[in-house]
């Protein structure tokens, strides 16, 4: 071949290699496919031993109430809460409450989700009888309906399920005649049938304007997910080349699919908008929707 052929030869197989990099194609003669290649940084949340597993060392404990038992079922137990202390990982702080055990000669430690207002020596009651104030803990069926409670249980014992993060709380919506069951309304919006017996505290969590301080710098968010789990710094996907992410590839940063996945697709694949029963920004309320009509 003559000069110009060898030229042209040697710019077609610059060409060549550089998009087949640019798709993340390693080895162009050993690779079958792009179906071949798709390893995703999701797959490793799984594996129990890997980076991504939870940072619980210095937690301080499980927060949830005291056990059920026949002293909160038909009248009430009186605690005291001893300090106020913070959780790494968890919003809200703890209140260490200090029970006397009802039948041993012996204290019980307990650790609540600190509410607003709640401070060191403060007496908790926590029961059937108890007061409506906060801090005290009583069965979601004496409780008034419009009062704001946390920790609230789905299942009478489970020690607290719903309404725990920093400055949230459930709203009791309304009772059953024969007060079997309770209807609530979740911080998220929803309304739930719970059984009347469930406890919950009264009050709101505390520590509600956390999120009103500025990071301002990386060094505070660097500290503030080492104590959770490797979720920080996150990269996005469209950066990525096509071996390690669903998004990657492509002369310009773009998705180049829809962003919607599938409930029931492999971890692999279940990256981006996971069952979306609708995407885009929300237009008009329901009343504009209803003047269309």
């Amino acid at each position: 071949p003559n000069f110009s052929e060898q030229v042209r030869w040697q710019i077609d197989s610059w060409f060549f290699f550089f998009f087949q990099a640019e798709d993340g194609i390693r080895d162009a003669q050993e690779s079958r496919g792009l179906g071949d290649v798709y390893k995703r940084q999701v797959q490793r949340k799984g594996n129990p031993k890997s980076i991504f597993k939870s940072h619980n060392f210095h937690r301080v404990a499980p927060a949830k109430f005291r056990g059920l038992d026949y002293a909160e079922r038909h009248g009430y137990i009186k605690g005291v809460v001893q300090q106020i202390v913070h959780d790494p990982g968890r919003g809200a702080p703890l209140a260490k409450v200090i029970f006397r055990d009802p039948y041993r000669y012996k204290n019980r430690t307990e650790y609540y989700i600190a509410t607003e207002g709640m401070y060191t020596g403060q007496f908790i009651y926590c029961g059937k009888k108890a007061a409506i104030q906060t801090g005290n803990v009583l069965p979601v069926n004496s409780i008034p309906e419009g009062t704001a409670v946390v920790n609230v249980e789905q299942r009478p014992g489970d020690q607290g399920s719903f309404s725990r993060a920093s400055g949230t709380y459930a709203t009791v919506i309304g009772q059953t005649d024969d007060g079997l069951k309770t209807r609530i309304r979740l911080p998220s919006g929803a309304r739930k049938t719970i059984d009347g017996a469930s406890r919950a505290m009264i009050g709101i969590v505390a520590a509600g304007a956390r999120t009103e301080k500025p990071i301002l710098k990386a060094g505070n968010n660097y500290h503030k997910f080492k104590v959770k789990r490797k979720i920080w710094p996150r990269v996005r996907g469209v950066t990525m080349n096509p071996v390690d992410h669903k998004y990657g590839g492509g002369n310009h940063q773009h998705i180049g699919r829809p962003s919607t996945t599938s409930r029931f697709a492999p971890a692999g694949q279940k990256v981006g908008l996971i069952a979306a029963r609708r995407t885009g920004r929300v237009r008009g309320g329901r009343d504009d929707k209803n003047k269309e009509k």
